[in-house]
């Protein structure tokens, strides 16, 4: 059981990410769209081999395995792919700003009740949420595999 198949996903610490304030000075990700239906993503997993091949062909590293999600619709999600480098050929973006972010472990049916808690966390700690992303750590298959569910949401304020 050692092929690549069956490490996907890195096992996700929750530790560094949960009820954390932190700075992102120009930040690099690149950028594609997951078609939704309703918000389910269907054609995450491509979107993500794409990136992924995009990354490995620039002889880059992705940070943290770090991926934003951005709900633009219930048609669209943006995604923001961190990488350690511009990227030829890719959708660079640069992100900056002081985030909040809080882990949240369950179901995907729970984000709705995940978003509410969100909002009451930033309010506890004084704080405008200007923008939010979901960051899923791990796709479906691994989190069965580990166990756990982890969603990280992020908040710019």
């Amino acid at each position: 059981m050692n092929s690549h198949k069956d490490e996907c996903c890195p096992k996700f610490d929750p530790t560094p990410w949960d009820e954390k304030t932190f700075e992102w000075e120009n930040k690099k990700f690149i950028k594609d769209k997951v078609c939704t239906l309703f918000y389910m993503p269907m054609n995450f997993g491509k979107v993500m081999k794409k990136l992924d091949k995009t990354v490995k062909n620039a002889n880059a590293e992705i940070p943290d395995w770090l991926c934003l999600s951005d709900h633009t619709s219930k048609w669209n999600m943006d995604v923001y792919l961190a990488v350690d480098k511009e990227i030829p050929d890719a959708n660079n973006i640069i992100i900056s700003g002081e985030f909040l972010s809080k882990v949240y472990e369950g179901p995907f049916k729970d984000t709705g009740k995940w978003c509410k808690d969100f909002e009451k966390f930033a309010q506890s700690k004084n704080q405008n949420i200007k923008k939010m992303y979901m960051w899923y750590t791990t796709c479906p298959k691994c989190a069965k595999k580990y166990g756990k569910n982890y969603v990280v949401i992020l908040g710019l304020v």
